[in-house]
């Protein structure tokens, strides 16, 4: 979206999530896939290539009935198989303009790490899980079985790798990466959650989740997990189920809400700057809040259970991307590390 009106909606849409929880509680070479059952199977339907590391590849999910691309960045070294980084956006899915190769360094921050990086496109608004039922708004929505079945042994033959995964994501996403580490034991080594609700049944959480959820306006959010009392929010909430979590490596982090050091005129955006650090401001600042009540419980739960984690709780910094940008840095260790082990 472009100018001032797409802003203000964007704006707009983000005022709508603080008040909703507060009153609920280039192009390339094309690569032709082989003959298969298109009906059953998951398959790379085709790959461009920008560059000898960055390429785009389109993947026909069965389970969803639909192409979706990824952006991937190839490890620099390919003398041997390399381990790989799913990286997720947040509630836009990275089709709003919003995402980690926009608007973080992440190109030039693996330029030299050995680690292919993927990061779908799309999956705006879905909790990246899989939903009950087909939506009006949203359609078929099966990402946990994307992420999780069909699109692993398709990377692994694509980019050669080690079969040795990692997931980080922000925002929506930073909920569902600690669902599909849970849910899938083994299949990624270590988890990366910024700034997002981990909490999915208490009344605070629950009204969060829905409220992203339901930005995809006319949506019905009773799709994703049923009604209030179906077992699918519990099996989702990653405070009940942190045991789940015991054996992988997490870098969980939030910030406080008040400006920090990110919070700068900076920002790029067609109403200028100020428009930028205000959203961040007002909306940011207040997302930030909430998804910081969500984390110090799943902390407190976590240290109950002994299970280690690295919390990286800010005294300052809102919800927003230069924040976001220092926390994919900063757990970089800790995934480089889970990948060598």
């Amino acid at each position: 979206m472009n100018g001032l009106g797409a802003s203000a909606r964007r704006i707009g849409k983000g005022l709508l999530v603080v008040a909703c929880i507060v009153a609920m509680a280039s192009q390339g070479t094309a690569v032709a896939a082989p003959n298969v059952d298109h009906a059953s199977t998951s398959y790379v339907v085709r790959t461009e290539e920008a560059d000898d590391v960055a390429m785009t590849a389109f993947v026909h999910s069965a389970a969803m009935d639909r192409t979706i691309p990824l952006k991937i960045l190839r490890s620099p070294d390919r003398t041997a198989p390399s381990p790989t980084l799913y990286l997720l956006n947040g509630a836009g899915g990275g089709i709003d303009g919003m995402d980690w190769y926009t608007q973080t360094d992440v190109v030039s921050f693996f330029a030299d790490k050995n680690v292919n990086v993927v990061t779908p496109v799309g999956g705006a608004y879905s909790y990246y899980t899989d939903w009950q039922h087909d939506d009006p708004v949203l359609g078929r929505n099966k990402w946990e079985t994307f992420l999780t079945r069909e699109l692993p042994p398709l990377l692994d033959e694509l980019l050669k790798t080690n079969g040795r995964n990692v997931i980080a994501g922000i925002s929506m996403a930073a909920t569902s990466v600690l669902n599909l580490a849970a849910h899938n034991p083994g299949l990624f080594r270590a988890v990366g959650s910024y700034s997002g609700c981990a909490s999915t049944t208490d009344p605070l959480g629950r009204a969060y989740v829905k409220t992203v959820a339901s930005l995809a306006l006319g949506t019905d959010v009773t799709n994703m997990w049923g009604p209030d009392g179906d077992p699918d929010w519990i099996r989702n909430d990653a405070v009940l189920n942190a045991e789940k979590l015991r054996g992988t490596a997490l870098y969980i982090s939030n910030g406080s809400g008040k400006a920090g050091a990110s919070d700068t005129l900076d920002g790029t955006n067609p109403n200028g700057p100020g428009f930028v650090l205000l959203n961040q401001m007002v909306v940011g600042g207040a997302i930030e809040v909430a998804t910081g009540d969500c984390t110090r419980r799943l902390k407190s739960v976590l240290e109950k259970l002994d299970i280690p984690a690295h919390f990286e709780l800010r005294d300052r910094g809102t919800h927003s991307w230069g924040y976001w940008q220092d926390d994919l840095h900063n757990s970089w260790p800790i995934f480089e590390r889970a990948l060598a082990g």
